[in-house]
């Protein structure tokens, strides 16, 4: 049995379709949500799923070794993050080591680092011009966004695309890839 806890800081559709996907799987578990935000709707999200939820609600937290110890005493294989904005601590990546990863709304490099989540990502991206974008999942580091690809999925932007409409792309493609790249890295454990 494989042990995920996914982190998140928001709503939390990432997450509810990586609990769905992984449902039906009988060799995998979401044992735990982690948010820092005591209102964050992916709490409500774990609740209907009746899965574990522990709040984090400084770096300060996140990076104790109490926090580290208790992943580990829960069994913890793979911590997957859904939209989590905060910077994972050095202490916690020496716990897991290569078993931290990550889902960004663009192709990194590009448009990465502190502050380019959600629609700040979107909106520089069509405020560029580029003509596609996409998604990356990458193992996380002591740096935003610098991690070994994992894979990435591109998307075309159309001319009368907005940021909006960008941000609908490539959710889609977070909701299908996400699950599959969680079980190729799971395999790979």
């Amino acid at each position: 049995m494989k042990r995920i806890a996914i982190f998140a800081s928001g709503s939390g559709s990432n997450a509810e379709k990586i609990i769905e996907r992984f449902a039906i799987n009988p060799n995998v578990e979401i044992s735990l949500i982690v948010s820092n935000k005591a209102d964050a709707y992916v709490l409500k999200r774990a609740q209907n799923y009746n899965i574990e939820t522990r709040l984090v609600p400084s770096k300060k937290v996140l990076g104790s070794l109490e926090f580290a110890e208790y992943l580990q005493e829960k069994e913890i294989d793979l911590i997957v993050l859904a939209g989590f904005l905060l910077l994972i601590p050095s202490l916690l990546i020496s716990y897991f080591p290569d078993r931290i990863i990550n889902i960004h709304p663009a192709l990194l490099p590009k448009y990465g680092g502190k502050g380019m989540y959600g629609m700040h990502v979107h909106t520089a991206v069509v405020k560029n011009r580029d003509k596609e974008s996409g998604i990356t999942i990458h193992y996380v580091n002591e740096k935003y966004d610098d991690g070994k690809h994992i894979l990435q999925v591109t998307c075309a932007i159309e001319k009368d695309d907005d940021p909006k409409i960008l941000s609908e792309k490539i959710q889609k493609l977070e909701h299908l890839h996400y699950p599959i790249a969680i079980e190729k890295v799971l395999a790979e454990l």
